[in-house]
């Protein structure tokens, strides 16, 4: 297939770039500076863009973090992803792939399965991101076929979880909390598969995670051990209650994606 992978020279683009690739693929890659440079806030460039590559698929990889402004990335998901979108849809391409995040859904006991609804009602600065991955959504749900790869917290190489990392900086002087909020994880490379996979995937969200939802208080002490970071002192007090991490059910047992990493215990080894 032909495929328009928007978002090529992040953390997930590089590695998916060449694996599209061996499996025969042509891949078009599209970034503020990719090898077709284009600002995905430029409606009028990115439509041209869409239509002069011509896709059988449109990836949707772009994220806004180097900086760690949310409200940046959040901008990105609605305007940027809207004006992908109406180029895709105008030049006739038939399946989108997106990516997602597992901590948009509303309070809940336990991990939360994709048709949880979003906390559409939450705070801000929360309400930043929920609102900003809701329209990235609804906006990917007009494609006839579309795959939202809701991931968890990315780890690994490039990632902000990684040896030399934004959190490596961040953790020893305590902004980093070891809270009673529990997430769910994924390694960057089984990220990356699922994006692979979701060529064949059925319309759907699909929650991206390892097995272990686990709270911080767990896997933020074991996340500084294994990159020899001093880790933050243990922060006392209830979890909130949208921070429940999301089940990986359907990704197994109905799409066959297995984890390399199974648990992020395993993944933090291997950092």
């Amino acid at each position: 297939m032909r495929i328009l992978l928007a978002g090529s020279t992040g953390v997930i683009g590089r590695r998916l770039e060449p694996l599209l690739i061996a499996q025969g693929h042509e891949v078009i890659g599209l970034a503020r500076n990719g090898p077709v440079a284009v600002d995905v806030f430029d409606r009028d460039a990115v439509a041209a863009a869409v239509r002069d590559a011509r896709p059988d698929v449109v990836m949707h990889q772009l994220t806004s973090l180097s900086t760690g402004d949310i409200a940046a990335n959040s901008r990105l998901r609605r305007v940027g992803t809207r004006n992908l979108v109406d180029a895709a849809l105008a030049a006739g391409v038939r399946r989108i792939v997106a990516q997602g995040i597992t901590w948009a859904y509303e309070p809940g006991a336990d991990p939360a399965p994709e048709e949880t609804p979003f906390d559409l009602g939450a705070p801000e600065p929360r309400q930043t991101s929920v609102a900003g991955i809701a329209a990235l959504e609804s906006a990917v749900r007009e494609a006839p076929e579309w795959v939202v790869l809701r991931y968890g917290i990315l780890y690994g190489p490039d990632t902000w979880y990684a040896r030399d990392g934004l959190m490596t900086q961040l953790a020893p002087a305590g902004k980093v909390p070891a809270d009673a909020d529990v997430s769910s994880l994924v390694h960057v490379e089984d990220a990356v598969a699922a994006a692979v996979a979701a060529l064949d995937w059925p319309t759907g969200a699909v929650n991206v995670c390892d097995d272990e939802p686990a709270a911080a208080s767990e896997w933020v002490p074991a996340f500084c051990t294994a990159t020899g970071v001093p880790a933050p002192g243990v922060t006392e007090g209830e979890r909130h209650g949208w921070a429940r991490g999301a089940s990986n059910h359907y990704a197994r047992k109905h799409l066959d994606w297995i984890p390399t990493y199974p648990s992020w215990r395993a993944g933090f080894a291997a950092l």
